[in-house]
């Protein structure tokens, strides 16, 4: 990633010292092109915690609208905060109780309309997702494919790229 100094900040064009998280921000950056900037990219503090995007990621997800079955190999879109990336799901864990959460099926080999799973997805290419806990923003995401969402979900782990 990029790593620059925050020259200042505003919120609805009135300059700030500080803003908390979750506030929607503009800032001016340092030493840093438009053109070093991507769709997607999320902007976190460097010496705590950095954003790094990830190899693959677990998530819980609710298929909606899917006219067919959901298999391993399934590769759509993914939407999450302003990032647009194909995500292809590596493994169906288990199937869930939409009710009550509980395990109904290890390891199912399809999912259809009305199923909740546990799945782990790839991305094509660098995708920037935390666990719903710690980061919701950047931790709920829909499934898109055919012009239309299929699927709703919450990233619960991920593993972070080594240098991203």
């Amino acid at each position: 990633g990029i790593t620059a100094e925050v020259k200042s900040c505003e919120v609805h064009h009135e300059s700030l010292d500080e803003v908390g998280p979750g506030t929607n921000v503009g800032f001016n950056v340092k030493n840093v092109a438009l053109k070093d900037i991507r769709r997607g990219d999320v902007a976190s503090d460097a010496d705590d915690n950095p954003a790094k995007g990830v190899t693959s990621f677990e998530a819980q997800i609710v298929v909606m609208n899917h006219p067919g079955k959901i298999t391993k190999g399934y590769c759509p879109v993914i939407d999450c905060h302003t990032a647009h990336v194909a995500c292809t799901f590596t493994s169906i864990k288990q199937k869930l109780n939409r009710q009550t959460g509980k395990v109904v099926e290890e390891n199912p080999k399809f999912l259809q309309n009305g199923d909740a799973a546990i799945v782990t997805l790839e991305p094509s290419k660098p995708l920037c997702v935390e666990p719903f806990a710690e980061y919701p923003p950047l931790g709920r995401f829909t499934i898109r494919d055919m012009k239309q969402t299929v699927a709703v979900g919450v990233v619960k782990s991920t593993t972070k790229a080594e240098s991203a």
